[in-house]
């Protein structure tokens, strides 16, 4: 039984339903390009707890990670986060898969890693067992072994010289179609993305725990200035409450 999520605001509702859930974070028009964010933190603003972020996540937010995958064209996910986090091949589960199709999606959204070093393993389950194949986005200057090796396991984004540019990330997969992108981290990436300009959304889970010591936060590097949120909607699931905000 899926745990109980509650509509706080703008409009109360209870105990919402999948599909309740998936309207209140889908896009009417899928064809403009939107990039959305996705965070936990806990209350005093600590991203991960020894280091990883899973034991900030609840069930309530593992139903939406779940659902907010159901909705993108794509997954991007820094190379460090993949490998921090113990990612495995996108694969979404049956029901996700059913829901998709009726929506008129593909099967699985497209994962997208972005490595500067190409520091990953082109024999990985990332790779083998992904049911689509995968896009590696790095720069012209990545090793040039690392990036034959890894095209034959995935295909290859170019988006910048020496450094990530973030304009050439969102326009490159947008130009493959895929213009509902969805950003799973980490901090380095979300802050390059931010400071770039190209984040549109940011959902926030707050996990009712005070972490403290010397964990990092959801967002790393510097901005020329604060960006304005406005408030999108609150969700609630006991203590835990779930945010979407949208960049003014």
């Amino acid at each position: 039984m899926s745990v109980q999520i509650d509509w706080l605001f703008p409009s109360p509702g209870s105990d919402l339903s999948d599909g309740q859930l998936s309207a209140l974070y889908d896009r009417e028009d899928r064809g403009a390009l939107w990039l959305r964010v996705n965070f936990v933190s806990s209350v005093d603003g600590a991203a991960t707890v020894d280091g990883v972020s899973g034991a900030l996540g609840g069930d309530a937010d593992h139903r939406v990670f779940d659902l907010l995958r159901e909705l993108t064209d794509v997954v991007i996910v820094g190379a460090g986060t993949v490998r921090g986090e113990g990612y495995g091949p996108m694969v979404l589960p049956p029901a996700s898969i059913d829901r998709r199709v009726s929506r008129g999606l593909a099967p699985h959204p497209v994962f997208a890693i972005v490595s500067n070093r190409l520091d990953l393993d082109p024999s990985s389950r990332i790779f083998s067992e992904a049911p689509v194949r995968p896009i590696v986005v790095t720069t012209d200057a990545a090793p040039r072994d690392r990036r034959d090796a890894l095209s034959a396991v995935a295909d290859i984004l170019i988006a910048g010289d020496s450094r990530l540019d973030p304009v050439g990330l969102v326009a490159g997969l947008a130009e493959r179609g895929l213009t509902q992108q969805h950003c799973e981290g980490g901090p380095s990436l979300f802050g390059t993305l931010l400071a770039a300009g190209v984040v549109n959304e940011l959902c926030l889970t707050v996990s009712p725990q005070l972490v403290a010591g010397e964990a990092g936060r959801i967002i790393t590097g510097d901005l020329a200035s604060p960006r304005d949120l406005a408030l999108g909607h609150v969700l609630a699931s006991g203590d835990t409450l779930l945010l979407r905000y949208e960049l003014r």
